[in-house]
């Protein structure tokens, strides 16, 4: 049963994460990263790493996510100019993920012949945690300052200034002068029959 919901999430993460980069509309590629963050988090849970599960959907599904999704939708990107590219950049793209796939590989290789490491009596988010602020606190530290970062740089995108808007000036609403606007005209009556 958990070989099957692991290949079950394991495929449904596949499929999203390639529907990620081919999905013409940018929110629909953000909505399938939710997905794709979703079946991790299922995985993780079947590894028991609970925490790492519940802060990937906090943080990535949570905040991050929804980040992606204000900044798509408010930034009115012209998409189309976007893709005119993608052909000659093909190539290049296929090489990368060719190097991504192989290190994955290897990283897997890797991984299963490491035996999991087993502290008697410590839950896995106490282990996490005593590991993550001693011997990995300044990488921890350095990945918060680029959150951060990426999270101010969002932010000031969606602050500029879009030319519909329409602003009152109320000096030139005092300084009007009737005469700039009403033009009397005497017309001769017509008369009555």
């Amino acid at each position: 049963m958990i070989k099957f919901t692991f290949y079950l999430f394991s495929l449904i993460l596949i499929f999203a994460a390639v529907r990620v980069i081919t999905v013409k509309n940018p929110v629909h590629a953000a909505l399938f990263l939710v997905l794709t963050f979703f079946s991790s988090a299922a995985i993780w849970l079947l590894l028991r790493a609970e925490f790492l599960a519940i802060v990937l959907v906090l943080v990535y599904v949570g905040a991050v996510m929804v980040l992606f999704l204000f900044v798509v939708m408010m930034l009115e990107i012209n998409f189309s100019k976007l893709r005119e590219g993608f052909v000659n950049n093909l190539p290049v793209a296929l090489v990368v993920g060719i190097l991504i796939l192989l290190e994955m590989v290897f990283v897997v290789g890797a991984w299963q012949s490491i035996p999991p490491p087993e502290i008697a009596g410590v839950p896995n988010t106490v282990a996490l945690g005593q590991v993550l602020y001693t011997d990995y606190v300044y990488p921890f530290e350095i990945a918060a300052a680029l959150l951060l970062v990426a999270m101010i740089a969002a932010i000031a995108l969606t602050m500029r200034p879009h030319n519909r808007a329409k602003y009152q000036k109320p000096e030139q609403q005092v300084s009007v002068k009737r005469e700039d606007y009403v033009r009397i005209v005497n017309m001769p009556s017509e008369p009555k029959d």
